[in-house]
């Protein structure tokens, strides 16, 4: 088990530092996305025209989704907060149900001396 949350913690660790480094350029890769290229050439041959057509659609799609990526790897240190807030919970939840059950049971013999008093 070790061996594996090992190897994830580093996958996770690696993309991090990628996320970072992507952060790090975040204003200049805006300045470049936000810039009209209409100036620029892109010598491409004609039969990949077809490739750069679904390359660029594939990275408008990533710009995207790339905020909400973000808004991931930002929760990922706060996983083990909201594990112990979920365990405070579920501690209290089962001592409301312990709570419920003793009440149900003095509400059942409550009752029954109550039938018992009214067929008096």
């Amino acid at each position: 088990q070790f061996y594996f949350t090992d190897k994830k913690c580093q996958i996770l660790q690696d993309m991090n530092r990628h996320l970072e480094a992507v952060l790090k350029e975040k204003k200049k890769l805006r300045k470049r996305l936000m810039k009209p290229i209409c100036q620029e050439n892109l010598p491409i041959k004609a039969e990949y025209h077809k490739y750069v057509v679904e390359l660029l659609t594939e990275a408008v799609s990533f710009v995207e989704k790339l905020e909400s990526h973000l808004q991931s790897a930002k929760s990922i240190p706060q996983i083990s907060t909201l594990m112990k807030n979920m365990d405070v919970a579920l501690t209290k939840t089962e001592v409301l149900v312990t709570d419920l059950e003793e009440l149900t049971e003095q509400i059942l013999e409550w009752r029954e001396l109550q039938k018992g008093v009214y067929s008096d």
